[in-house]
């Protein structure tokens, strides 16, 4: 059994397909004479590589594989180079096809790769991790970290299709999935007052990896991810929501040294901050806040960022700010809660305000 989501960009629109063996592939049934470059870490290659080139060898596909080194420091300029000469000794075309096996690193750095060479060919996303199926996987961002921060350097490209087998799941460590559930709170927070006390009363099945729990859990997450490009693709305006925690996330990811804490940990204390200021300045009702801020600990996520066991200063943390892509002119924006389904973005936030909600974990 498994569920299907559609993302409806018209020509370019694709499914999602989620479930347990789940296989890549379905866009290109048929085809003949296509090459395909399977772009994986050194951890998912191993688990998963030879299976991936086997299914898509069934469909008559020309199978090659690249493989990068596992984390955050792959998704940088230096791999790009490497994957587009293995493009090249994979003899890729513009009818060919990159497929992205693993985590929303790879989905990033392989997406991004797809996006650049030859102007641009096809991609597979098959999600490997619980942050990729619900989130990085789906909409089209790709892109490379700088020095000075994330995804720096990107471009829209929409993949072909989504396969997400739930049953990666089970080969993640605690702490990758547990990273993961924190973009799952925040569709509830952004979109889904419904979905957050769904999460709320069933802590236990999310922890214990209930597949049949998560498959509705996974597919409500893409179908509200999928609205919201439908609508705005390309971060003109209203998808920006998506965003939520993530100008505190991406900056304490630099200035704790990224490997620190997964994307999902930071985002979940970036969460906290929003939602703080969010009390202050859009009338965030405080026990929803705390409603947020106990889901988060049930589920084994960080709340505040001396939760990374070392002290940062607000000034490292205000420079990392910064070179937030999302902000103008050095001045960070926020997305924040007006109520448990109702964000607004954009928003700017005095300095001040800022320094108190840090200092004072109000």
């Amino acid at each position: 059994m498994s569920k299907k989501v559609h993302v409806d960009l018209d020509e370019r629109g694709y499914d999602i397909l989620i479930g347990c063996d789940v296989r890549p592939g379905l866009s290109l049934a048929g085809s003949k004479g296509v090459r395909a470059l399977i772009i994986s870490d050194s951890n998912v290659d191993r688990l998963y590589g030879d299976k991936c080139a086997a299914v898509l060898s069934l469909e008559g596909i020309e199978v090659k594989r690249a493989v990068v080194p596992a984390g955050e420091e792959s998704k940088d300029i230096k791999f790009v180079q490497r994957l587009y000469d293995e493009a090249m000794k994979a003899g890729l075309d513009r009818h060919s096809v990159i497929v992205a096996l693993g985590g929303g690193m790879i989905g990033d750095l392989a997406g991004f790769v797809a996006a650049t060479f030859l102007r641009g060919i096809r991609f597979i996303q098959v999600p490997t991790t619980m942050l990729a199926m619900v989130d990085s996987s789906v909409g089209g961002k790709t892109g490379i970290n700088l020095p000075q921060g994330k995804n720096l350097v990107g471009s829209f490209h929409q993949p072909v299709e989504v396969a997400a087998d739930l049953m990666a799941l089970k080969t993640l460590s605690s702490k990758e999935y547990v990273s993961g559930l924190a973009e799952v709170v925040k569709y509830g927070v952004i979109w889904d007052a419904k979905l957050f006390g769904l999460l709320e009363h069933n802590v236990q099945k999310l922890l214990d990896q209930d597949l049949d729990f998560l498959e509705g859990i996974i597919a409500r997450c893409c179908e509200i991810k999928a609205e919201v490009v439908k609508i705005d693709e390309k971060e003109t305006g209203v998808r920006a929501i998506l965003n939520f925690g993530h100008t505190m996330g991406h900056a304490l990811e630099k200035v704790l040294g990224y490997g620190k804490w997964l994307h999902g940990e930071a985002v979940s204390a970036g969460m906290v901050f929003a939602a703080r200021i969010s009390v202050l300045e859009k009338g965030f009702s405080r026990a929803d806040c705390e409603r947020l801020v106990s889901l988060l600990k049930s589920l084994g996520l960080p709340v505040n960022p001396e939760d990374s066991g070392l002290k940062l200063s607000w000034s490292e943390i205000r420079e990392a700010m910064g070179s937030d892509k999302k902000g103008k002119n050095g001045v960070p924006r926020f997305v924040m809660a007006e109520k448990l389904g109702s964000v607004v973005f954009g928003c700017e936030v005095s300095e001040d305000m800022l320094q108190k909600v840090f200092s004072e974990k109000i």
